[in-house]
């Protein structure tokens, strides 16, 4: 049985640990609708979704509520961008140019400009998705005529334990993209830190966290 007493209390303290200019991304994987409308009810206003199927099969159920906001911040496969692009406010997880110009298409079929972060794989790590660091300046510069995507900023996860290391290195790829920013674009996301280091990635700089158990509790296998 659902503890939602549990949740709220877990949210009222996440939130108070989130400053001013900071955004709240709860990460819903395994999370059911019906926590989910529960926490847009608590004050919850952006959610990040990392399946496909998963995002696609509660979305008919999500009572979402003005102004709230869609986030897909798992790995995601070209083929299944159709599926998704008109229920996500911002694609968190662009690592590669295919994926971009697919994402631009699609946008473009419904008119729609899609907000989009580029995701590095600051720690170099072969077990994680995301563009190697010296090429994510290329990969933005290679956007510059997609009219149907947004770049906002860049989104890492780095090594356990390495917060402050990475994020430098995060920062400064984030300033280069910046110098090189065309008039369409809005740089100004730095996408860094989930439940277990969220506080000090805030301190670092990172105006975006991802945060999950923290709020919802250990992941469990039910959908919906």
């Amino acid at each position: 049985m659902t503890d939602f007493t549990a949740i709220k209390n877990s949210i009222d303290a996440v939130r108070a640990d989130i400053p001013e200019g900071v955004r709240l991304v709860a990460a819903t994987k395994t999370v059911s609708p019906e926590v989910i409308n529960f926490a847009f009810r608590s004050g919850i206003t952006e959610i990040g979704e990392n399946r496909v199927e998963e995002l696609c099969a509660k979305y008919p159920y999500l009572e979402l509520p003005e102004g709230a906001k869609i986030h897909f911040i798992g790995t995601l496969q070209r083929r299944k961008v159709r599926s998704i692009i008109d229920k996500v406010d911002m694609i968190q997880s662009v690592d590669h140019l295919s994926l971009a110009r697919e994402i631009d298409i699609r946008s473009r079929e419904i008119h729609k400009v899609t907000d989009i972060l580029i995701e590095v794989n600051i720690g170099e790590e072969e077990s994680k998705s995301g563009v190697h660091p010296d090429d994510a300046l290329e990969l933005y510069r290679s956007l510059y005529e997609m009219r149907g995507i947004r770049v906002r900023g860049v989104m890492a996860i780095p090594p356990k334990g390495r917060l402050t290391e990475y994020y430098d290195k995060l920062y400064k790829i984030y300033s280069d993209i910046l110098k090189n920013a065309k008039s369409n674009d809005k740089i100004d996301i730095i996408s860094i830190g989930m439940s277990a280091d969220y506080r000090e990635a805030i301190a670092l700089g990172s105006n975006m966290v991802r945060v999950g158990t923290a709020i919802f509790g250990e992941r469990n296998k039910q959908i919906i």
